[in-house]
């Protein structure tokens, strides 16, 4: 494997072991590897076309809207439509501007191509992260953190949705290879820094506890010299401290509270499950690695371990306060560890980096392989199929709750809209006057998500006849037909 030529005497950093400053390698086209292993996996996974699930239905949902409207419900913290009055798209308000725009160029209109640009972003963020690595400690190291990286469950499960976290791996590279080129060639990478370490914290707040870590590790190395970098890096969040007290004033704060969990101070071990995936080979042997490189990995020693530490440290500490953990919510901080342990695997003797490395990619790419069964996570776009043909016109087609009617308003738009005007959607209820109405609803534990259609259809003489279940991943739907 390839090292870093040391850069004259006088551009050494005082530490022995801190090779930041070295002379940074010529950019290769090897460095394109993890970008091409991330998109090859990711392709793979979206080729059973499975409809999107609720998060990624609000996102095409808004995307869909004129920018206007999209700004108001921003502003307002007001929702979209009738049913979604109490989800505005103040949370990850700027993934909603990106996605308008990206949808408004022709021919990306489409649900795949949502869940594309997430793809897209994700690979351009690794191959950004190994070009980082690859100046800072060597092309070997940068490029085995790349590849264990586009093999990582969790970076490979958030790559394929349509949601913002592509775009916050894509800032968080960024923000890391001008950090790179600080350390290395100051003042150059500065404005990069700045510029992505904003986009961090508005592609996910939680971000900015990366970009902390970012700015830690510029002091640990440069010490007074990482003046400008803290500065830089205090700019760089107001923008996510803007958003975050924004959706404090519109009432949106605390919207997705009731889906974070208090770990009883058992963070750290769940997110490092979560990285690997659950109790795997990948857990073990990652975290041993990522002890070697935060004690031995010339180059990438500092930056990594503030990339892991710093973050979680930051969120224990919130968590005395208010719970705060959800996997995915943790993926920017969680890519320093695959960072720091494939800095341990090229920290190891010369005759066993190779074989190291290339057993933590294989045990990635086996804590991840299950995805490659992952069935649909909400089945809206099936129960939509079944509607078309089953339904008779004029057979009113209610959705009996919130994520309910998000699926069928979406799938009868974009795939039978001769339904539209037999559809009844939230707030308002069953018309009692009819002899069959179909009603689409979600499961909670194994039952019908309590409504008042029920009462109202009971009431009228009809009674439930057939059903049809749609068991997901996430979100499990029926469709009922009542009739008299």
């Amino acid at each position: 494997m390839s090292t870093v030529t040391e850069g004259p005497p006088q551009a050494t950093a005082p530490s022995g072991r801190d090779r930041s400053a070295a002379a940074p390698l010529r950019w290769s086209p090897v460095e394109l590897l993890p970008a091409v292993l991330v998109a090859l996996l990711g392709g793979w996974l979206l080729m059973p076309g499975h409809g999107l699930w609720f998060d990624e239905l609000f996102t095409a949902e808004v995307a869909r809207l004129p920018l206007g409207d999209i700004l108001t419900a921003i502003a307002t913290g007001e929702g979209t439509t009738s049913y979604l009055a109490g989800v505005p798209p103040s949370y990850n308000a700027p993934y909603y501007l990106v996605t308008y725009l990206w949808t408004s160029v022709p021919g990306l209109g489409g649900d795949t191509s949502l869940r594309i640009l997430s793809l897209l972003a994700t690979a351009g963020g690794l191959t950004l992260i190994t070009r980082a690595l690859t100046r800072l400690a060597g092309r070997g190291t940068g490029v085995l953190a790349g590849l264990v990286l586009a093999a990582n469950p969790l970076v490979l499960e958030q790559s394929v949705e349509a949601r913002s976290y592509g775009l916050a791996v894509l800032a968080t590279g960024a923000a890391a290879l001008g950090l790179v080129r600080w350390l290395q060639e100051p003042p150059r990478g500065l404005l990069l820094f700045g510029l992505a370490g904003a986009g961090m914290g508005l592609a996910h707040w939680y971000a900015v506890t990366v970009l902390a870590a970012f700015v830690a590790a510029a002091v640990l190395l440069r010490r007074r010299r990482a003046l400008p970098v803290a500065l830089t890096g205090a700019l760089a969040a107001l923008p996510a401290v803007g958003f975050v007290g924004l959706a404090v004033l519109n009432g949106t704060g605390a919207r997705n509270a009731e889906h974070l969990r208090d770990t009883d101070g058992r963070l750290v071990a769940l997110a490092a499950e979560a990285w690997a995936g659950g109790r795997t080979p990948l857990l073990y042997l990652g975290l041993g690695l990522a002890v070697v490189g935060a004690f031995r990995a010339a180059g990438a020693r500092v930056v990594g371990a503030c990339w892991v530490v710093v973050p979680l440290l930051l969120l224990v500490a919130t968590e005395l306060v208010r719970p705060v953990y959800l996997p995915r919510y943790l993926l920017a901080g969680l890519l320093g560890l695959g960072v720091l342990a494939a800095a341990g695997a090229m920290a190891l003797p010369r005759p066993a980096r190779i074989p190291v490395g290339a057993l933590l990619l294989a045990c990635s790419l086996l804590a991840s392989a299950p995805l490659a069964d992952r069935g649909p996570r909400e089945r809206a776009d099936d129960l939509v199929a079944v509607l078309a043909q089953a339904h008779e016109s004029g057979e009113p087609i209610v959705a009996a709750d919130q994520r309910s009617a998000t699926g069928l308003d979406h799938y009868v738009r974009t795939l039978a809209p001769q339904l539209r005007p037999d559809v009844v959607l939230p707030p308002d209820d069953a018309p009692p006057g009819e002899d069959r109405v179909w009603v689409v609803r979600r499961l909670l534990d194994g039952e019908p998500e309590p409504t008042d259609d029920d009462a109202i259809l009971r009431a009228a003489g009809l009674r439930m006849v057939d059903q049809y279940d749609f068991p997901a991943g996430k979100t499990d739907l029926v469709l009922q037909l009542w009739s008299r």
